[in-house]
């Protein structure tokens, strides 16, 4: 499976972003898939999984409820990331991954990343 993440840019704080993550080499629908975040300087974090499938069960960080969407469409082997109210801590460089059916929040059980691509939120 490859993964192609897109859409970060520079926001003002309040400001949304929609990031995508397109899939080939697999039927995409079997594919639970994960949006991660890094900012500089620090860990790797969890942001938001959707499951495979229709996508009817998805999990935030707590810091993206109700600010962030997972989203999938299976027809277009993509998934979507939908971030409204962005923050400066927001900032970070955000990867896509994807797993076999089960959505997860730890990065060690995706076999599959993306590139990753940049977020940047000014106040």
């Amino acid at each position: 499976v490859q993964l192609q993440a897109s859409g970060g840019g520079s926001v003002q704080e309040g400001g949304s972003l929609r990031l995508s993550c397109v899939a080939s080499g697999r039927t995409f629908g079997v594919l639970a898939v994960g949006w991660f975040r890094q900012a500089p300087g620090k860990e790797q974090e969890f942001v938001a999984t959707i499951s495979s499938g229709s996508g009817r069960i998805t999990n935030y960080t707590d810091s993206a409820k109700g600010r962030f969407t997972i989203s999938r469409d299976n027809a277009k082997s993509a998934a979507y990331l939908q971030m409204n109210d962005l923050k400066p801590e927001d900032s970070a460089v955000y990867y896509c991954a994807a797993r076999a059916l089960i959505p997860a929040t730890a990065a060690k059980d995706y076999g599959f990343w993306g590139q990753g691509t940049l977020v940047t939120v000014s106040s």
